[in-house]
């Protein structure tokens, strides 16, 4: 038998807020975005003082009349899935929070309406409704490979510190207060500034054996800046080799999101849920 009408309604409004492979989806996430990327847009036109001026009010009511949208939604979201605390903390529910509330609290905080901007974030959303899905599955192996590089990476850039205290304090009794020199706080400073090559020039030496220094600094950036992207492209490549379980790499194409946790990115095959066991979109089987 078919679940209860009671239960059915919820379902389906999940099916719309969460996913984005039914029409009724897809059209509330492209809705989604155009209302977000007009947020974005009179945020950024109230920032302009002429234009504020002799469109204030019209932007404030296009303000409210999207975050009322959004409250909405907000409230939705969490009403549609059997753990909403799940949603409430996950990134998208901390995202989704901070983008709703800021013209709320201008009533208490002044200004606190450009704030609005953070909706920005929620742009990311985008990737959910284009199905882009060759670029998830790369982005995922990438996030992956950077996390397994963290530990090599912290040691490199405590090396680079290091080396930048030493450098840093070497210039600074080389060249001195009298050169611009005036601290080893601010030599390490241009040691670090030299170092990654961005060289403002707001501090240079002058005499021949800090130019022989810097010289050295600045060769030695070069080599620096390969070193961790060598070690993330190492780390890639070892993931690009691992296989799952079935021998051969997979990719999701859909945006399954489970009606009890809220929990995404489940195989195209499966009817329960990867993290807490629910079954997936249990309207759409038929019960016995």
């Amino acid at each position: 038998m078919k679940p209860s009408n009671k239960k059915s309604w919820r379902y389906r409004l999940h099916e719309i807020i969460y996913e984005a492979d039914t029409p009724m989806g897809k059209l509330f996430d492209v809705t989604l975005l155009i209302l977000i990327l007009l947020s974005i847009v009179f945020v950024m036109l109230e920032s302009v003082h002429e234009f504020d001026l002799k469109y204030h009010k019209l932007l404030y009511i296009g303000e409210w009349i999207i975050t009322i949208f959004f409250t909405i939604e907000y409230i939705a979201r969490i009403i549609t899935v059997k753990k909403p605390r799940a949603y409430i903390f996950s990134f998208y529910g901390i995202i989704d929070f901070l983008s709703t509330i800021p013209l709320y609290l201008s009533f208490i905080f002044a200004g606190s309406s450009f704030l609005l901007s953070v909706r920005a974030l929620r742009l990311l959303r985008v990737f959910r409704i284009l199905k882009i899905t060759r670029y998830i599955g790369e982005a995922s192996k990438l996030r992956k490979a950077l996390m397994n590089s963290k530990a090599k990476i912290f040691v490199f850039l405590f090396a680079v510190l290091i080396i930048s205290v030493i450098a840093g304090t070497l210039m600074y009794i080389i060249e001195g207060p009298e050169n611009g020199f005036t601290s080893i706080p601010v030599s390490v400073y241009w040691c670090i500034v030299t170092l990654t090559t961005v060289g403002f020039g707001d501090i240079a030496p002058t005499t021949p054996l800090g130019q022989l220094l810097a010289t050295l600094i600045m060769i030695l950036g070069y080599g620096i800046i390969a070193v961790p992207t060598g070690i993330v492209s190492a780390e890639y490549s070892r993931r690009m080799e691992k296989k799952d379980v079935l021998g051969q790499d997979y990719v999701h194409v859909n945006t399954q999101a489970c009606p009890n946790c809220g929990a995404q990115r489940h195989r195209d095959d499966a009817k329960y849920c990867h993290k807490c066991g629910e079954r997936l979109n249990p309207h759409n089987h038929v019960e016995t």
